[in-house]
């Protein structure tokens, strides 16, 4: 392998550390995500894989999940306690290579160049892995050994739990062509869908297309499954010491003034600037606010935060303070963004601060649940209520 890439995925990583932390619960069907009798609105965050065999699965709205198995142990969940084992699994990763890219709580890449005189082969490495983790922490784990990020990924789904599957580079059409291609990354719900209007059922069917029919019917989204449906993925490994900040902003149709829009947008905003830090396994401790006005003066406002955080709440909170301080005069904003620096990687120190308030283990389930949503769906299926509702306002106009 050119490049070798190793994906490692924990197995119903919550429902796991909760069965191992009490062996009463092994071989039942353990639901994380609250009481279904009382958190009638809430969603499935994991299941274990005896509650998979009831139809049971992530971002499952929790009474659905009930109705399919009552007899289910249904539980909140101990977001510290994950967070604290997520850090623990992270450090033996760190022992193999410093190139992680922890991409979530419970997975990560690892980018293994250059480790061979050390620990052999790359599917060496990656048993010895499965093997650290599950001596150091109880707990089991899927592993993918391919020559980029998306093989690998796709190589830990085929062989869960516990499993190690490596795709060797001369036998990626073999492997990858018969799958469906629901397996390929961007394809949700409703591309899945329109693909299969086209007769589109296999990653096979859809790598003999003409990258320019597929980028007429999906955009810049057709040529990136164009490239992954030939085993094709030139991202790199990043690790937090290569991300120094982390942003978003927009540029309104025409400018505006009407303080429930924008802190709408700032939430908004500030969500996805959230759930950007989740996905690369950092935390920020600064956030700055980007405020351009109609006549194009553009400022900027920064302020630290209380405690580095991944959340959206500590971040709107701060990034509504900076917008109030700026004092714009009621004049219009053409433009108005979010960002976050001051990054560090999860765990350690700074770890126990991320749950300082009283409600960040709610916080941080439904952070978990909303980026399973988008993860499955895409981003704009899941959004806060007052981000719709103004949504709606702007449209009836």
């Amino acid at each position: 392998m050119d490049t070798p890439i190793i994906h490692v995925d924990m197995d119903a990583f919550f429902a796991a550390v909760e069965m191992r932390d009490n062996p009463e619960l092994r071989g039942k069907p353990v639901i994380i995500g609250g009481d279904p009798r009382r958190d009638v609105r809430s969603v499935v965050s994991t299941a274990s894989y005896e509650a998979r065999k009831y139809g049971i699965h992530s971002a499952m709205p929790l009474i659905q999940a009930w109705r399919l198995c009552p007899q289910g142990v249904f539980m909140r969940g101990n977001m510290q306690k994950y967070a604290a084992v997520s850090q623990q699994i992270m450090q033996v990763f760190q022992r193999y290579t410093p190139l992680v890219e922890p991409i979530s709580i419970d997975e990560a890449f690892l980018d293994v160049r250059g480790c061979e005189r050390l620990f052999g082969p790359p599917q060496e490495i990656a048993r010895a892995i499965r093997q650290a983790v599950a001596e150091e922490t109880g707990l089991t784990c899927s592993v993918g050994v391919a020559a980029n990020k998306f093989l690998a990924k796709l190589a830990s789904d085929l062989d869960k739990p516990d499993g190690l599957t490596v795709i060797p580079s001369n036998q990626v059409e073999e492997i990858l062509h018969p799958l469906p291609v629901g397996k390929l990354w961007g394809v949700g719900e409703r591309t899945g869908d329109k693909l299969r209007e086209m007769g589109i059922d296999t990653i096979g069917q859809l790598a003999l297309l003409d990258k320019s029919l597929l980028t007429a019917a999906f955009g810049k989204l057709g040529e990136h499954l164009w490239h992954l449906a030939r085993g094709l993925d030139e991202r790199r490994v990043v690790t937090s010491h290569g991300v120094k900040s982390v942003s978003r902003e927009t540029t309104f149709a025409q400018d505006v003034r009407d303080e429930d829009e924008i802190r709408a947008t700032l939430l908004d905003l500030s969500e996805d600037v959230a759930r950007r830090l989740r996905k690369k396994g950092l935390t920020a401790g600064t956030v700055t606010v980007k405020l351009r006005f109609g006549n194009f003066k553009t400022i900027t406002r920064q302020g630290s935060l209380s405690a580095p955080a991944a959340l959206t709440k500590p971040i709107y909170t701060r990034a509504v303070e900076l917008w109030e301080k700026a004092a714009t005069g009621g004049r219009g904003l053409r433009l108005l963004g979010v960002g976050a620096s001051n990054l560090n990687r999860h765990g350690g120190s700074q770890q126990l601060t991320l749950f300082a308030e009283p409600d960040d283990g709610r916080e941080q389930i439904i952070a978990e649940t909303m980026d399973q949503l988008s993860a499955r769906y895409g981003k704009d299926v899941v959004r806060r209520a007052a981000v719709l509702k103004t949504k709606q306002d702007d449209d009836s106009r």
